[in-house]
């Protein structure tokens, strides 16, 4: 039973990994088409897209990262995720442009990262 819900939550964490990648990119290409060439504002920085990742990686990372601290006893990936949604979460609050930018990627940085710290053998 303990192996079953190991490789589910090693799943759930990668992923997490590839929603973040994937939500890394969006960011990127979102500041590089609307400043760069003023295309896909009206759909890359949709509000309800940015809501809805924030509560994808809140529920990817709630499980996963929840399952791996009570399995591992293990701190590092909790607060390095949990961290990671607070930059995802103030990301919502300030509205858009180059600042809701910054703090999603490093959001999503930290999330991925945890994700990984989450992955990986404890010593």
């Amino acid at each position: 039973m303990d192996s079953i819900l190991t490789r589910i939550r090693d799943r759930i964490d990668r992923v997490g990994v590839l929603l973040s990648c994937l939500c890394l990119v969006h960011c990127v290409l979102g500041l590089v088409l609307v400043a760069g060439m003023g295309a896909g504002a009206t759909f890359l920085l949709d509000p309800a897209i940015h809501k809805f990742g924030l509560l994808m990686a809140t529920i990817v990372a709630g499980v996963a990262i929840g399952l791996g601290a009570i399995r591992h006893r293990r701190a590092a990936p909790f607060v390095v995720a949990m961290t990671g949604l607070s930059f995802m979460g103030g990301a919502l609050a300030v509205g858009h442009g180059y600042e809701e930018a910054v703090l999603t990627i490093i959001g999503v940085i930290l999330v991925a990262a945890g994700h990984i710290l989450n992955l990986r053998k404890p010593a």
